[in-house]
């Protein structure tokens, strides 16, 4: 089977989903968006919020404006060169944390997700993705900013945007200077895959 038509699987799988109280009330499942093939850096958030849930995309609220922003001003790393998802697929009611028993539910998601991009590098936004796939305690701010290698991949967490949102101070050593601190070596290490051309 070609990855397209394991992610077309992979899609109508995820779009009749029912495996948690969450499809009674989502208007759409979000997959994700971005290149399938040769995609070397994902990036992982916590779930939709209303805007996601409303369009079926990932990432195109306030805080998917300021990822954007991040990635294509601060790093130069175009948003289309990425593949955009989160942990959960629909929306929890109100924006409220995942609880576990439906990030448990969606985990298998996750999973063939990562298994078919097979990135070098996945970017994973704030405490509720870096938990999840570190399987730590430890919270995004002790982890930011550095390398860990998990399952042959590189996780590297970073502030959510929309934790950027609301701390809007660009002084040093505020979530937003580290952040654009954390794009940069971001940029770096794509630079430095792209130089070895891993995937030739």
């Amino acid at each position: 089977m070609d990855i397209n038509t394991a992610w077309e699987e992979l899609r109508t799988r995820v779009a009749s989903c029912r495996k948690c109280k969450l499809c009674e009330t989502r208007k759409n499942t979000v997959l994700g968006e971005g290149p399938i093939e040769n995609c070397r850096c994902v990036i992982i958030g916590e779930a939709p919020g209303e805007e996601e849930d409303e369009s079926g995309r990932p990432f195109v609220g306030k805080a998917g404006q300021l990822l954007t922003n991040i990635l294509e001003k601060g790093g130069g790393i175009p948003r289309s060169s990425l593949y955009i998802m989160n942990v959960l697929k629909c929306r929890p009611p109100e924006n409220r944390d995942p609880t576990v028993r439906e990030t448990l539910a969606c985990n298998e998601f996750l999973e063939a997700q990562l298994a078919l991009l097979h990135p070098d590098i996945v970017v994973t936004m704030g405490n509720v993705p870096t938990k999840w796939l570190l399987k730590t305690s430890q919270g995004i701010t002790k982890l930011r900013g550095e390398f860990t290698d998990w399952m042959g991949i590189k996780v590297f967490p970073m502030f959510h945007p929309s934790y950027l949102l609301r701390n809007e101070s660009n002084a040093v050593g505020s979530p937003k200077y580290l952040t654009w601190q954390d794009i940069m070596k971001l940029k770096a290490k794509l630079d430095t895959l792209a130089k070895l051309d891993t995937r030739s």
